[in-house]
């Protein structure tokens, strides 16, 4: 016998403005029957596919600590570094940079409430696709 991920959970600030953040970052997408409204305290959304689904709580305590779970991103297109622009510009800062000169390794970013995730080269640059 064995368990199934249902969702993951994460504790907001405002669970409506991650859910917003976090469905650019994945091309995800709310269910249009129960929308995320501003102010709605639970805002879940889902993969194109509906396996993969994040649900954004609010709480009433920020972020105090390094995560002890974070997401490791890929781009679904292009390199790491046009991935890593497109996230800057819809507000994920940069908390360390871990690229190698042979163009290894990643980058240790944040979203707006400073949860950190990381962005890994794609199947192209590793010499997969």
């Amino acid at each position: 016998m064995t368990a199934l991920i249902s969702h993951t959970s994460i504790d907001s600030l405002d669970a409506r403005a991650q859910s917003v953040f976090w469905s650019t970052v994945l091309g995800f997408a709310e269910n249009p029957d129960d929308p995320n409204l501003p102010g709605d305290e639970e805002c879940l959304i889902c993969s194109p596919d509906g396996r993969t689904r994040l649900l954004f709580i609010t709480v009433p305590d920020a972020k105090q600590v390094k995560n002890r779970l974070h997401l490791d991103l890929v781009p679904a297109e292009g390199t790491r570094d046009d991935e890593l622009a497109r996230l800057l510009g819809i507000g994920a800062s940069v908390v360390a940079d871990r690229r190698r000169d042979d163009g290894s390794g990643w980058v240790v970013l944040a979203d707006p409430e400073g949860n950190e995730f990381c962005i890994l080269r794609g199947a192209a640059e590793r010499g997969e696709g």
